[in-house]
């Protein structure tokens, strides 16, 4: 109970984020591989899977409110779509210990630059 549980308070705190736009699905791979024992080329997939839901619930309120700029629309689908498919080669092609230290290094980046930001007055 308490496994499904936790993988609940996740999914929920994921979705959250999702909701947000602010990349839920970086929580959930951190669970997913430092809690539910998944391996990172799994946790990835699984993420993949959980976005597009995610995103489908969100995506309307967005458009709704304004939150849309339409003409960054089509580029940013287009290299997007280019991105995802090299990465997605790349990360299977990659070994998973470095994948997985790619990626914490990432979390690092991310995390020190927003905690060492300063706010446009």
């Amino acid at each position: 109970m308490t496994g499904w549980l936790l993988a609940a308070l996740a999914g929920a705190a994921a979705g959250v984020l999702s909701g947000f736009g602010v990349g839920g699905g970086t929580l959930l791979l951190i669970y997913l591989t430092a809690l539910a024992g998944l391996g990172q080329t799994e946790a990835q997939g699984v993420n993949l899977l959980y976005f597009l839901p995610a995103a489908a619930m969100a995506l309307p309120s967005h458009a709704k409110n304004g939150y849309l700029d339409k003409p960054s629309l089509l580029p940013a689908i287009l290299s997007g779509l280019a991105c995802s498919a090299a990465s997605a080669w790349a990360a299977t092609a990659l070994d998973v210990a470095l994948l997985r230290r790619l990626f914490g290094l990432f979390l690092l980046y991310i995390g020190l630059r927003e905690l060492f930001r300063r706010e446009d007055k």
